[in-house]
């Protein structure tokens, strides 16, 4: 391989070095601006379940170091998670250079809106979801049962629930990349209504208690991200084609 071949290769790897060092300093400064209140975040996050456990109960660690080390894992997650608009902000830094100038303006209000609606899904669990939930399994526990969760699965499982519900919001945004992409355009996805409606309520099943009222809760606003989504998709559909086809013909050499 040529030297004059291996220096862009170098260049991008030195490229997406500092912006990988970027990314973890940044969740490294806000890990330490937040780790003193550790316990507190941790609290925060076990609210919607300490509320409802019934009196005299508590949460529990079965494991020695688990009052240590649990709140400073939780800490450790959500500084990953308030440093996510600048993470996406050095991915689109790397990547936007050999996007076209069409491609940048449509990509740019994609990356923000991602942000925006995966915090959306994490406070639509937390707020309305976690309440629901825990004061239906606090309820429905046998008789004799006493209701004492360890800290450590009560975080495995609050994460698993932020991150399927952070993901479900991103409804609108897969939608439009897959109509961009020309896998789907927005007039098929009109006609699968029916199907997507049952779906969300398969979904809203799976991951909420099993009763109507929060299958209900998590299958209409994923409908209604859908539906958001396909009106949006219309914007992006045949723009990089078109887009496209102007550049190569601006690139062409005059015939005269």
């Amino acid at each position: 391989m040529a030297v004059d071949d291996t220096q862009p290769l170098i260049s991008h790897l030195i490229e997406l070095r500092k912006r990988l060092l970027n990314s973890i300093i940044c969740v490294i400064v806000v890990f330490l601006a937040l780790v003193y209140f550790a316990n507190d975040i941790y609290y925060m996050v076990s609210a919607p379940l300490i509320k409802v456990m019934p009196l005299g109960s508590s949460m529990i660690a079965t494991d020695v170091a688990s009052p240590f080390f649990t709140p400073i894992k939780l800490t450790m997650i959500v500084s990953v998670f308030v440093s996510a608009p600048f993470i996406l902000y050095q991915v689109w830094g790397f990547v936007a250079p050999a996007l076209y100038k069409h491609e940048r303006r449509l990509m740019m209000p994609l990356l923000f809106s991602s942000s925006i609606l995966f915090y959306i899904g994490m406070a639509f669990a937390y707020f309305l979801v976690f309440p629901l939930a825990f004061a239906f399994f606090a309820k429905t526990a046998p008789a004799g049962v006493q209701l004492a969760t360890d800290i450590n699965k009560y975080l495995d499982f609050v994460m698993a629930i932020f991150m399927a519900f952070g993901v479900s919001f991103e409804v609108p945004i897969a939608i439009i990349l897959l109509c961009w992409t020309g896998v789907t355009t927005p007039a098929d996805l009109r006609k699968k209504r029916p199907y997507v409606l049952v779906g969300a309520f398969v979904v809203g099943m799976l991951l909420t208690p099993p009763d109507v009222f929060s299958q209900t809760l998590l299958a209409i606003p994923m409908y209604c991200l859908f539906e958001i989504g396909v009106f949006f998709a219309r914007f992006y559909v045949g723009k990089k084609r078109r887009s496209d086809d102007d550049d190569e013909a601006d690139s062409e050499p005059d015939a005269s």
